[in-house]
């Protein structure tokens, strides 16, 4: 059975993410942020042998080692926890401390958990971190975090994949998601959407694993 560790598995598209991953008989460590939140509890009823609830905060250095300490081999590792962040610097600080940094710590304590089978990092990103075509007014924190994300994975990807990692890098389209705390009603698309399409992405080879693209919802190519 392969294994997975999804972050931000709460609510939104980790735990649509989870849910995807189980379906497909992969063996899920879900990072848990919130215990007080119920649906995981739920899934893990569902799923009791393939599932482990794994408590992870991205933001915090000593949560990410004892999660680490509790994984011994992975396939896959997808980075999906985020935040929006208040536009004031304590917000920004986070957005950066989550978004970006959060992905970075991950990566650099997990990759010894993968050093066997798929090898693969998966990234959740945002149109919002594409410089060249940025439309938003306001933003900093968010913005700027997720255009962080995407150079790290861009130093990341010069670095691992000579080593045999593969890459997937996902903008997940405006999703009714929990962002700042609250379901966003606004968006086009429900989570299980986004995260119905980013598993076949991140599951599936592809013939260019040598280039590092953006893709969306959609499976269109993105500018990063």
């Amino acid at each position: 059975m392969r294994t997975v560790l999804i972050t931000g598995c709460d609510r939104g598209v980790g735990y649509c993410l989870a849910e995807e991953f189980l379906r497909g008989g992969w063996h899920v460590y879900a990072g848990q942020y919130m215990p007080q939140w119920p649906w995981l509890d739920s899934l893990h009823a569902a799923y009791p042998d393939a599932l482990t609830l794994l408590p992870l905060d991205v933001g915090s250095i000593p949560s990410v080692r004892q999660a680490a300490a509790q994984v011994e081999q992975l396939d896959m590792l997808v980075l999906c926890a985020g935040v929006a962040g208040a536009e004031n610097e304590e917000g920004i600080r986070t957005a950066y401390r989550i978004n970006s940094l959060g992905a970075i710590r991950m990566v650099e304590a997990f990759l010894p958990r993968m050093q066997q089978g798929l090898k693969r990092l998966a990234f959740v990103s945002s149109e919002a971190g594409v410089i060249s075509i940025a439309h938003r007014d306001g933003g900093y924190g968010y913005t700027v975090s997720k255009a962080m994300l995407n150079m790290a994975v861009s130093q990341m990807f010069r670095t691992l994949r000579p080593q045999g990692f593969t890459f997937r890098l996902y903008h997940p389209g405006w999703v009714r998601s929990y962002m700042q705390g609250v379901k966003n009603t606004h968006g086009r698309y429900e989570p299980e959407e986004s995260a119905a399409s980013a598993y076949r992405q991140f599951t599936q080879d592809r013939a260019w694993e040598d280039d590092l693209i953006m893709t969306d919802i959609c499976g269109h190519l993105w500018p990063w």
